[in-house]
């Protein structure tokens, strides 16, 4: 926008065209040489032309076009229609009411401090006053929201989601109602041996009563929620030939590739018949211009030999599996590169590979050692083996913290029970007491 230099390239323009556009620039200024020679400035200033550096550019992996492709523009039918979020779907129920001015207001702001995942962030205080309306109002306008669809929304808390959700079944005064007001504590941490002596029930009424709970929402707002499901495409790709050997692709679909202006090249060249200032003006937009360009490159340059550094210390997962992912540090790839710690971390940071075991995020790469029988192991070797042992442990006992770490013994890999706990959570897998299903 600021650049006169730099033009976007969008699509390959019909030679006609550019010298069509070209004529009508030169009738506006005094630049009307049509020769050729319209590279001096880059060469007196630079030693080489811009044609020249961004020609040779096959080093660092990239194939210009052949990630590229056109992406339909969307009709302006498509572009309107959407389905309501939870806000607005509350307001539209909430306008089909015929109620007292007051209580539109106050529900109104009573749907304005429900979360997307459908629960009331203020209090009944805190919605009285900034309605200005007394509290009985507010918990009738926090009551009527309470009855809109979707079941549950409104409330403060789970429980109270949950037992909107029971009301509107008409489970009242059953053993559901007695579980989820006397015993949400219990069912939370899955105690439904302590739940049969509370509540005076046999174990099936119990068990019974949890799978009707189970079906219950505990985010009603969910399925209104106006995030979008990002598709994460790969910066790079490594592909494998038919003779076993990988190759680096870099991805260039989204990135901006640029050209420098014929036009303000050609004026440039003709500096006597520029100003002072002009040509000031254009001397420092061309070196800004060819900053930009050569940033771009360097930062491809930079992904593709970081890429190949990383298949290099990890070529044995690529053709094996994940239980050959070797420990790697940044620090091990940026000295293998000859760059500093910190040019590799950004590089990589919220960057995806795609090889043939699939799409990775590069920080997968990168793990700490685990001290194991036959020499250190990744950690990402340990997380996805605690991942398998509790996909394949009986879930009516599943496996403790503790058990995993004895597992992991007889596996030869040596970790604290802390570190399983740590691991697990990153996986987000909950403790065992709550992985327990009872038949």
């Amino acid at each position: 926008m600021e650049n006169p230099f730099l033009e976007e390239i969008v699509e390959k323009e019909p030679e006609e065209k550019t010298q069509d556009a070209e004529s009508l620039l030169r009738t506006e200024g005094p630049v009307q040489d049509t020769s050729e020679d319209i590279l001096a400035p880059l060469e007196k200033m630079f030693g080489f032309t811009s044609d020249e550096y961004f020609e040779e550019r096959g080093s660092d992996g990239r194939d210009v076009g052949y990630f590229t492709g056109d992406s339909e523009t969307p009709s302006p039918f498509e572009r309107n229609t959407r389905k309501m979020n939870l806000y607005e779907y509350l307001r539209w129920q909430l306008q089909l009411l015929r109620i007292s001015d007051d209580v539109k207001k106050t529900a109104e702001i009573v749907i304005g401090n429900i979360n997307e995942d459908g629960y009331l962030q203020a209090s009944v205080e805190d919605i009285s006053e900034m309605a200005q309306v007394e509290n009985n109002l507010a918990e009738e306008a926090i009551a009527l929201i309470q009855g809109f669809d979707p079941p549950g929304v409104g409330a403060k808390n789970v429980q109270e989601c949950l037992l909107l959700q029971m009301k509107n079944l008409s489970l009242e005064n059953t053993l559901i109602d007695k579980i989820l007001t006397e015993g949400f504590e219990e069912l939370e941490k899955k105690k439904y041996k302590v739940l049969v002596n509370k509540l005076k029930v046999s174990m099936d009424e119990i068990l019974s009563a949890v799978k009707v709970i189970e079906g219950f929402e505990p985010r009603p707002g969910k399925n209104y929620s106006s995030e979008e499901i990002i598709h994460v495409i790969p910066d790079v790709y490594i592909l494998e030939d038919s003779d076993g050997n990988f190759i680096i692709m870099l991805n260039d679909e989204g990135m901006p590739r640029f050209r420098l202006s014929n036009y303000y090249r050609k004026l440039l060249s003709k500096k006597d018949d520029l100003g002072r200032e002009e040509r000031q003006f254009l001397d420092d937009k061309l070196r800004s211009a060819i900053w930009l360009m050569k940033s771009l490159d360097q930062r491809n340059k930079t992904i593709y030999r970081v890429t190949e550094s990383i298949l290099k210390f990890q070529e044995d997962f690529l053709r094996k599996g994940v239980q050959y992912l070797k420990p790697l540090t940044l620090k091990d790839v940026a000295t293998d590169v000859g760059m500093h710690e910190s040019n590799i971390s950004r590089v990589t940071f919220n960057k995806y590979l795609q090889c043939p075991r699939g799409l990775f995020d590069f920080k997968v790469f990168f793990s700490n050692a685990v001290q194991g029988g036959e020499g250190d192991v990744s950690s990402s070797i340990v997380k996805d083996t605690i991942k398998h042992l509790i996909a394949q442990e009986n879930t009516q006992s599943p496996l403790s913290d503790r058990e995993i770490v004895e597992t992991l013994k007889g596996m030869a890999i040596n970790v604290a029970r802390r570190t399983v706990a740590k691991y697990r959570e990153d996986l987000k897998i909950q403790s065992h007491s709550r992985r327990k299903k009872w038949t």
